[in-house]
């Protein structure tokens, strides 16, 4: 071997390592960067000597849609899980306090007390306050559930923006992958970017990819709308300013297409805000809706001997018919439980006549049903009133708790416990989405990321690497300066 060709050696093995070297420390620094994937420097034989050919960026694509679909699931899950907590404290209070179950469960205590002493007038004053508390639960509970419906059209707005955003920086690192891939340069640190980016996006809706020539990505939702492709598609939404009982939200659409709130595209941000809005909340105000009708039919008046058609006594609502015909059993009436108040025939504060709770005749003489003596000792009414609470009761299949029940109370009990349950539910699967959204993101790491201690084992061996380069170097040096000075 001559003395250049072992020079030219050495310095190749110089410039390699050194390529190496910054390599390894470039993995170092960025190890706990959760969007970094390792670079190794490829080095190539050559005549005489090696080089660093090109800089590869470890990747898996499986693991990443595995990550992806998993961060979706989790967003969507944990975003449902926290809404269902606010929503159950707003409405239902701490420890159920506010919850019109247990107003109605002091209107009965009341009720059977008031019967007990028809005759004392303090003990049917107890009776309309605790049933003024009714009213004010389901009244606040609507004000709530459409306040919270209100809110998360905003916040489906403002992810609907987010998402627009980080759609128009995922153009902006694709366009730098693909103009990098076509000039032959390293595009790493683009496409760490574009990846971070695409994690972002899972979190707002569920999404799949393809890559195609010169690294150009197409990013489209589960269900099937494009999101990406050259360009960004847009995501569009128009919030309401606000919502009342049986209004419908408006739609998101992507590419011009809907965003459903069932199938693919029901995970990420805004499939849970979709739903929480538009299904959870709403269901739950149909529930207090139905509290309402029930309450105005248990309450209800018939003339004495002919049964049907009722109307409306203790309970009644704005905008009531006149007479005011109790709605028809198992049959919704939106916004309801927004505008039930108490009777002002009965109402002593705006100088109603409390005893016509005791005898009936709220809608005229024709409806007292006090048999003659009976005097202030009447108590049938007041015990049919509370019996009423209890006797089974059609109710409307959109409350989801079922078309019958085993009374008012029960259902109104039974309201809580569905809300509890998708609680449970939704924590629970929240739980579980995370766990696997971190299962996946480790392996993915594992798979992609830096692990110090190779990198630092790493850097051992291009030292001694170049130690041995220098070396080689020294050698060819002092060897050209005896031969230099054997010439003189």
């Amino acid at each position: 071997m001559s003395l250049s060709s072992a020079l030219t050696i050495a310095q190749s093995a110089l410039l390699a390592t050194s390529r190496q070297t910054a390599t390894v420390a470039r993995n170092v620094a960025d190890a706990s960067s959760l969007d970094y994937s390792r670079r190794t420097a490829t080095v190539i034989s050559m005549a005489p000597g090696a080089r660093v050919v090109t800089i590869q960026r470890a990747a898996n694509d499986q693991l990443l849609r595995q990550n992806l679909a998993a961060l979706s699931a989790w967003s969507g899950k944990s975003t449902l899980a926290g809404g269902l907590d606010r929503l159950d404290l707003a409405v239902n209070g701490v420890d159920n306090a506010a919850s019109p179950s247990t107003a109605i469960t002091d209107l009965q205590k009341a009720l059977q007390l008031y019967a007990t002493s028809p005759s004392k007038q303090t003990l049917g004053t107890n009776v309309v306050e605790a049933a003024r508390r009714v009213t004010q639960s389901l009244n606040q509970g609507t004000q709530q559930i459409q306040a919270f419906r209100t809110d998360a059209d905003g916040q489906i707005a403002d992810a609907a923006a987010k998402l627009n955003a980080l759609l128009g920086q995922f153009q902006t690192a694709n366009e730098v992958v693909v103009s990098g891939t076509r000039a032959g340069t390293d595009v790493s640190d683009a496409l760490d970017q574009r990846d971070g980016l695409l994690k972002k996006i899972s979190e707002y809706v569920p999404v799949s990819s393809y890559t195609r020539g010169d690294n150009d990505m197409v990013v489209i939702t589960a269900g099937g709308s494009t999101l990406f492709e050259t360009v960004p598609r847009s995501v569009s939404f128009e919030a309401s300013p606000g919502y009342t009982a049986g209004m419908n939200g408006n739609t998101v659409y992507i590419d011009n297409v809907p965003l459903s709130l069932d199938g693919p595209d029901a995970g990420g941000k805004l499939g849970g805000l979709l739903q929480l809005r538009d299904g959870t909340a709403a269901t739950m105000q149909s529930q207090l809706d139905e509290i309402a009708r029930g309450l105005v039919t248990a309450f209800s008046e018939a003339e004495p001997g002919l049964g049907q058609p009722r109307f409306a006594g203790l309970f009644t609502w704005a905008g009531a018919p006149i007479p005011p015909l109790v709605p028809a059993a198992g049959t919704l009436v939106d916004g309801l439980a927004g505008s039930i108040t108490i009777n002002a025939v009965i109402d002593p504060s705006r100088g109603g006549n409390l005893a016509l709770l005791r005898d009936g005749g709220i809608n005229g003489a024709a409806y007292i049903v006090k048999p003659s003596g009976a005097g202030s000792s009447y108590a049938d009414l007041l015990i049919a009133y509370g019996d009423r609470l209890e006797q089974p009761m059609s109710f409307d299949p959109a409350t989801e708790i079922g078309g019958s029940s085993s009374g008012l109370a029960g259902f109104a009990s039974d309201s809580i416990g569905w809300v509890a349950g998708q609680r449970q539910l939704a924590s629970s699967d929240a739980a579980t989405k995370e766990a696997l959204a971190q299962r996946s993101a480790d392996a993915l790491s594992n798979a992609t990321g830096v692990n110090v201690d190779t990198e630092m084992s790493l850097m051992l061996d291009l030292e001694h690497t170049y130690q041995a380069s220098a070396r080689l170097m020294s050698t060819v040096g002092t060897m050209l300066d005896a031969l230099l000075e054997a010439v003189r």
